[in-house]
């Protein structure tokens, strides 16, 4: 499978980020910190590398956990990326992103967070918190 590379860009312009990804796979993540962070759940495309950014004076980094952090424009406020604080995972906002119309919406974490007055047609994989920590605990031993 050959790699897309994924260009974003914030509403304002001013922070671009390039990234490359194995597909279009959206994640949508319905947590309370990300519900709050994008107003509304955060639809990234995972796994992204090989990520470069330009305009980084503009950039504002949020440490929203002791692992994790997020990325965004301190002009706009865009909503650009999460990654882990060592930066071995990226995730980056399907909806910063330029030219991903054939991306498709595969899973959504933390449902038991998400209101009861917004649902998704989609048919995704779908995962509680407890679940999505489970899963990723079982991938580190």
């Amino acid at each position: 499978m050959a790699a897309r590379r994924l260009d974003a860009h914030c509403l304002c312009g001013d922070v671009k980020l390039s990234a490359e990804v194995d597909d279009l796979r959206v994640s949508v993540c319905h947590c309370d910190t990300c519900r709050r962070w994008c107003g509304g759940p955060f639809m990234a495309l995972e796994g992204a590398r090989e990520v470069s950014i330009a305009g980084t004076d503009r950039l504002g980094i949020y440490a929203s956990s002791p692992t994790g952090e997020r990325g965004f424009c301190i002009g706009c406020g865009t909503t650009l990326f999460f990654r882990t604080k060592d930066a071995a995972h990226y995730a980056v906002s399907a909806m910063a992103c330029s030219d991903v119309d054939d991306a498709e919406m595969v899973d959504q974490i933390f449902i038991d967070s998400k209101p009861h007055w917004y649902e998704f047609a989609n048919d995704t994989k779908k995962l509680t918190g407890l679940e999505f920590f489970a899963l990723h605990a079982s991938d580190e031993e």
